[in-house]
């Protein structure tokens, strides 16, 4: 397990337990985390799970493959540390990752 926290774009935090195996997409939808519509459930088929990964934790949440950065493409302000949340998996060496939600997904 490993302990997230998402940030709004208006400054909320909201903490949750996310099981290891899980994406940080699945953990904030199950979890009802506002700013992530995961529109496409996962398939990385869209970009409404854009995130902005602290930058402590970029190399701790892998790479991008090139799926993502064609996804990427589709999303507003994108920024060096951007990633889809449904790419990152979850795992111990994430524990009190931070990551924040764009002010809109569309």
């Amino acid at each position: 397990m490993a302990k997230i926290t998402y940030i709004s774009h208006d400054g909320t935090e909201r903490t949750v337990e996310a099981k290891n195996g899980e994406s940080v997409m699945e953990a904030a939808i199950k979890n009802s985390i506002p700013g992530i519509d995961a529109d496409c459930g996962g398939a990385c088929a869209c970009a409404t799970c854009h995130v902005y990964v602290d930058e402590a934790f970029l190399d701790k949440a892998g790479a991008q493959e090139e799926m993502e950065k064609s996804m990427l493409d589709f999303a507003e302000n994108v920024r060096p540390n951007s990633r889809l949340s449904c790419q990152i998996k979850v795992s111990d060496a994430l524990d009190g990752l931070r990551v924040s939600t764009p002010e809109s997904q569309h």
